[in-house]
């Protein structure tokens, strides 16, 4: 009996040290991008990296976050395989949505936020890219126009879009983590729908 006890608390030790490691990785910022690719926490934490974000992801749950997943094909893969996830990203998002209070703690005003989400879903519509002058006509009418070119560059700068030479804007990380893409669009055509 005693020896079966042993083996569990080494068991425990082991993933515990390995739970605070991959929580250090997903938390503190070591490149341009926060959160961390797959191959870092596999030489990290070793080849059962994915069962331990699982048991860091139902830690996160009580605080109302969640660990995320990014792969660089742009969509979500059912059952990646190993090296799929070796090549995604992983990030701490939240769970939830914030209330309208948080909303204002985060920094943002709402109409940068509105200009934001007008953004996004029109990439959306436009499967995946639009040009950037498009997208300045669009919140032109929106936004008052000195404000248009500063929030698209700060869409930018926060990784929320991508700007290629050609002034072609695309989703980029930020959103793909933080947006539930498919929610939004329901939102916007729920609203749609009122408005009719």
């Amino acid at each position: 009996m005693e020896k079966g006890k042993t083996k569990l608390s080494k068991k425990k030790a082991y993933y515990s040290s390995k739970l605070k490691r991959a929580t250090h990785l997903l938390f503190y910022k070591r490149h341009k991008k926060p959160g961390v690719k797959g191959w870092e926490l596999r030489k990290a934490l070793g080849p059962d990296y994915p069962n331990v974000l699982k048991i860091v992801d139902d830690y996160l749950k009580t605080l109302d976050l969640q660990v995320k997943t990014i792969f660089e094909e742009e969509r979500t893969i059912e059952k990646p395989s190993l090296e799929q996830l070796d090549k995604a990203r992983f990030y701490v998002t939240l769970r939830g949505e914030l209330t309208p209070k948080e909303t204002k703690m985060v920094g943002w005003r709402i109409d940068d936020l509105a200009g934001l989400a007008i953004t996004i879903s029109h990439i959306i519509s436009k499967k995946g890219k639009t040009s950037r002058k498009e997208v300045e006509g669009l919140l032109r009418d929106k936004l008052p126009g000195w404000k248009v070119g500063l929030n698209i560059d700060r869409y930018v700068r926060y990784g929320y879009l991508a700007q290629d030479e050609n002034g072609q804007l695309y989703l980029d990380w930020r959103t793909r983590a933080e947006v539930d893409q498919n929610a939004l669009i329901d939102l916007l055509l729920g609203a749609d729908a009122e408005a009719v």
